[in-house]
């Protein structure tokens, strides 16, 4: 298909909020209300408070909030330490199609950018939705392609994304918006390297991409161009992320009509996603079964490909617990609830923990690789020495699909994890602002949301 970059940017340009049907507008404070419980909980990782660090020691700007402190930054910065916190604690929204993170990449490029130029709410609901929009249709398109080459989906789809939401926010026409994401292709980039390593870098991603999003938007803005033909170009992102893959009616099918924030999840868990179905396996087993955890002999997970390569066993740090398979197992059945707190106490470090681990092992499950990734599934078989075999298969996990989070499973994160840092009373206020947030004259509400220092939590 020719011309796919400039489609796609005339049919974003043409997006207005009188467009967006009801349930939209419903599912954006849902997200935006999920965004903040993971970018609030995320300022107090230590990656996060280093980047910050850096930022506000070289950036006097002071003009846009940083979410979960009284420090302000440029819109470029701010964007950046926003999107990084959202990320820190692997606790933000997801696109099981696309196999990303959107929240983190979107939310900080659309907030900094309102914040800097006074937009209106109507114009942060409406661009906050064509930024999930893109960066979600394209992912889809060229996925798992881009992730087979080595990338990580969020990055590289995110600038995509921010750049058209921030494009949105500026009234760009569909000239600017065609370069926005000219440009952004030049801005793509991320590698899933840090897997197995504990490497902070995944962390830092989306806050990478709200960043160059906002740049590329405001470049456009300014008469800079990018390439025309960036997605399909004989040199553009296609050919060289996804080895010149791309599903053309995945990415337009149903565009103005159905809306790829309807089918994003909110994560139960803090950790990868793919390790969720396992975790919700467990759980069925535990309740199904009085487990003797000694009695053990080997756990066997079955889960598609892409999952299967989250098999480590090693978990020197935070980063390591969190995308291993074999760790979410062994706390789900050592800990009575996976929550936040199981990973920042270094529960993954205890030797019971580390014991159970050794037992686990993880492969492809051809049901589980024909259901992905339109779904996200996984087998448990646990083997007990007397010789008894239990088995659970999840089809996929809360959160989506047929097992959606509710209105009061997005206040029931928020509260749980936030109250903690900043009162139960400012928690309520901020809940009641989100669920009338079409209401609100402007963001200001952002600045009260700061965390006492004696409330943060040590990380590693």
């Amino acid at each position: 298909m020719d011309d796919i970059t400039a489609s796609l940017a005339k049919r974003v340009s043409q997006l207005s909020f009188e467009k967006l049907p009801e349930e939209v507008v419903h599912q954006f404070k849902r997200a935006f209300l999920d965004y903040l419980t993971a970018a609030i909980t995320g300022t107090q990782s230590e990656v996060t408070r280093n980047v910050l660090d850096y930022l506000k020691d070289v950036d006097k700007t002071a003009t846009c909030t940083v979410i979960g402190t009284e420090h302000k930054l440029s819109a470029l910065n701010a964007a950046f330490v926003n999107g990084t916190s959202a990320h820190a604690f692997d606790f933000d929204d997801g696109h099981t199609q696309g196999s990303i993170h959107l929240g983190g990449c979107v939310f900080p490029a659309v907030l900094a950018a309102a914040e800097h130029h006074g937009a209106s709410i109507r114009a942060i609901i409406t661009a906050s939705v064509i930024g999930y929009e893109v960066m979600a249709r394209i992912a889809a398109a060229i996925h798992p392609h881009a992730w087979q080459r080595g990338f990580h989906n969020t990055p590289v789809t995110g600038v995509f994304g921010a750049a058209a939401a921030v494009g949105s926010l500026m009234n760009h026409d569909e000239e600017q918006m065609l370069h926005a994401l000219g440009l952004a292709g030049s801005f793509s980039g991320g590698l899933f390297e840090f897997l197995g390593e504990g490497a902070d870098v995944k962390r830092i991603h989306p806050g990478k991409a709200a960043r160059d999003g906002v740049l590329c938007a405001e470049l456009a803005k300014r008469n800079i161009t990018g390439p025309r033909h960036v997605l399909e170009g004989k040199n553009g992102f296609v050919r060289a992320f996804a080895d010149g893959y791309i599903n053309c009616e995945r990415l337009f099918s149903g565009i103005g009509e159905r809306f790829e924030i309807m089918e994003i999840y909110f994560k139960p868990y803090p950790c990868c996603r793919h390790l969720h179905a396992v975790i919700d396996a467990v759980k069925v087993l535990k309740a199904r079964h009085l487990l003797d955890i000694d009695q053990i002999e080997a756990i066997d997970v079955g889960i598609y490909q892409v999952g299967q390569k989250h098999n480590h066993v090693q978990c020197e740090h935070l980063l390591d617990a969190q995308m291993s398979i074999p760790c979410a197992v062994a706390l789900a059945i050592t800990q009575d609830e996976v929550t936040l707190n199981s990973y920042l106490s270094g529960a993954y470090r205890q030797a019971r923990v580390a014991a159970l681990m050794q037992k686990v092992f993880v492969m492809v499950d051809d049901e589980c690789e024909a259901l992905y990734p339109r779904k996200r599934p996984a087998r448990v078989t646990i083997r007990m020495k007397n010789g008894e075999v239990m088995t659970c298969f999840v089809e996929e996990p809360k959160g989506e699909g047929k097992i959606p989070f509710t209105d009061a499973d997005v206040e029931r994160k928020f509260m749980a994890n936030c109250s903690p840092l900043l009162g139960e009373k400012l928690c309520k206020k901020v809940l009641d602002q989100v669920w009338h947030f079409e209401e609100l004259s402007d963001l200001s509400f952002l600045k009260e949301l700061v965390i006492p220092v004696d409330a943060y939590t040590k990380t590693d």
